[in-house]
């Protein structure tokens, strides 16, 4: 299933704090960027992807769905292998970091 999960307590954090939430969990992030307005075409993948915005903002269509996913930063979407999703990036841009569950 489709999670979104907001950073706790009120102050965005820090891209140390979100690599070690990562590392607590055993995963290990790789860092990614993208301009304002850039897109992705509906894809999937077969593993569990994992992402925190570190700054900017990201918006994720679930194909076949309605439901339309926006990520600011200190935001998490976990994405179940196989689910078909696109995505466009916010006006500001978008920093995020992800890892690969099996």
């Amino acid at each position: 299933m489709v999670s979104v999960t907001h950073w706790p307590g009120g102050e965005q954090p820090t891209e140390v704090a979100l690599v070690q939430a990562f590392q607590q969990e055993g995963l290990a992030p790789y860092r990614w960027s993208n301009a304002p307005g850039d897109t992705y075409a509906a894809h999937q993948h077969d593993y569990h992807k994992v992402i925190y915005v570190v700054a900017g903002s990201i918006t994720f269509g679930l194909t076949g769905t309605s439901r339309r996913v926006r990520l600011g930063a200190g935001d998490r979407l976990d994405l179940p292998p196989h689910t078909t999703h696109n995505a466009t990036v916010g006006p500001e841009g978008v920093v995020c970091l992800e890892a690969h569950r099996p």
